[in-house]
């Protein structure tokens, strides 16, 4: 397991990595689609940390939901 940084909108959250380093430029890319998208932007700012597998990416929320997004 890797752990990186990865910052979003003036702010930084860790991303454990469980899959390849390829994995985490598409999660980059994956946000930058999702830059302009106001719902997706407002709840970015109670994400506690990122787990990224193969194909997804799982957001961990202070509440304890999490959001699954497919990065592929």
């Amino acid at each position: 397991m890797n752990t990186a940084v990865i910052s979003f909108k003036n702010k930084s959250i860790p991303v454990h990595q469980y899959g390849t380093p390829a994995g985490l430029k598409r999660l980059n890319d994956k946000l930058t689609e999702l830059e302009y998208n106001f719902e997706f932007r407002k709840k970015f700012k109670q994400i506690l940390s990122i787990q990224l597998m193969s194909q997804v990416a799982i957001f961990q929320y202070r509440d304890g939901t999490k959001l699954y997004l497919e990065v592929s």
